[in-house]
């Protein structure tokens, strides 16, 4: 009979703790990114930084902004290395099988459908179409806080949060893919097809030198951009595309790209896209006025109460209907502690909030995600403690 939440091989247990050192360092820049961005936003800085996020540079159409460049450009390196752990788990991971990927996948989905929900029936109709902004979870803030306050938690949960978050990644992008895409250009979507078709037939001939595939992986971004659809939709499916396979001693594809690309994403692109989307002006009058909001009272309760339900009650599904036999390492309040954890939801959080809300509506989003994001960090926390000191105890006994 299978068991939910499997005791990862030894390989497998090497890379997550190889990659939640590298989250957790991210995690630390992420926090302090935000810190700065606040208290730059509010204080004698602000003029300066706000010259700073509208400053341009670059040539015609990729004259952007630096707020932009973050967005466009930065973030999708942040979905490349995303794309990259998701063929990394589908050649050897925990998604691998069917029988395997059934639970990260089912808890991700049920965690991105319930917050949704939720945000849908609190929310005014005006920005119902928002309704992607509490479905996403923060992995580098997530394994930061385990990192944290997380002493003592089994092995089989760390590795499924680290999954779940991945497989929450991957849905992102489809939501954004699908849902937030500006007017198409035909001959663009067409040219990034054809450049992502190119890169993958390298890949899968194992022909594709890192100075043939990163320029033509940038025209597949540049394409994606001038197509309307969002530019880090080109990041994921390059990473996707990546050869996983190793030939004789040598690294994988994806291993050199990981290697190489996510000390960039959790080092400088995550960081510095949070400096530029969460600075935002409040005051005591608006942080009092969030409980009265219904976009903030929405994302408020779809995140800290919506995604830990769907999580845990998505993995209750699997193992109510499939039969399958929890691990005996965990129990299923280990399971509500990182559902909880779960409910960290920030940097994709507020790149949905950009794209789906008028600009007027953004401050009061942000702060919303930055209220749930303390709340559920604060419950976390507790709940990984409690746990994490029952394990330990059971493990002294």
């Amino acid at each position: 009979m299978a068991k939910l939440f499997q005791t990862p091989s030894l390989r497998e247990q090497r890379w997550v703790t190889r990659f939640l050192a590298r989250e957790t360092v991210g995690g630390s820049l992420l926090l302090i990114a935000v810190v700065a961005a606040l208290i730059s936003a509010n204080s004698g800085l602000r003029d300066g930084y706000r010259s700073f996020l509208d400053f341009h540079f670059g040539m015609s159409a990729l004259n952007l902004s630096v707020a932009e460049w973050a967005s466009e450009g930065l973030l999708a390196i942040f979905f490349l290395v995303a794309g990259l752990e998701l063929r990394r788990e589908f050649t050897s991971g925990s998604l691998q099988t069917l029988r395997t990927a059934l639970l990260p996948i089912s808890a991700a989905g049920i965690g991105m459908l319930v917050p949704a929900l939720i945000f849908v029936a609190l929310a005014g109709p005006e920005h119902r179409s928002a309704w992607a902004i509490p479905t996403a979870t923060d992995l580098a803030f997530c394994l930061t806080l385990l990192a944290v306050a997380g002493r003592g938690i089994p092995s089989p949960l760390r590795a499924f949060l680290l999954t779940l978050a991945i497989a929450d990644d991957l849905g992102a992008i489809i939501i954004i893919a699908f849902f937030y895409s500006a007017s198409i250009a035909w001959v663009a979507l067409l040219t990034a097809i054809a450049a992502l078709a190119l890169y993958g037939i390298l890949q899968h001939s194992r022909k594709c030198p890192a100075w043939i595939g990163v320029p033509i992986a940038v025209i597949a971004w540049y394409a994606m951009y001038r197509s309307g659809i969002h530019a880090t939709v080109a990041g994921v499916a390059i990473g996707l595309l990546t050869n996983p396979h190793t030939i004789g001693e040598q690294r994988s594809n994806v291993e050199s790209a990981e290697s190489f690309f996510q000390p960039l994403s959790v080092g400088f692109a995550l960081p510095l896209f949070a400096f530029t989307a969460i600075g935002i002006s409040f005051g005591f009058d608006s942080l009092s006025s969030l409980p009265s909001d219904p976009l903030s009272r929405a994302i408020v309760i779809a995140r800290v109460v919506g995604k830990p339900i769907g999580i845990v009650g998505g993995a209750w599904l699997i193992a109510r209907y499939t039969k399958a036999e929890l691990n005996s390492e965990i129990s299923w309040w280990d399971i509500t502690a990182v559902g909880i954890l779960a409910g960290i939801g920030f940097s994709v959080a507020l790149l949905v909030s950009q794209i789906s809300l008028p600009s007027s509506s953004y401050n009061s989003a942000a702060s919303a995600l930055l209220f749930g994001a303390i709340l559920s960090s604060l419950l976390a926390t507790l709940a990984l403690i409690v746990r994490g000191r029952h394990h330990r105890s059971q493990s002294d006994a």
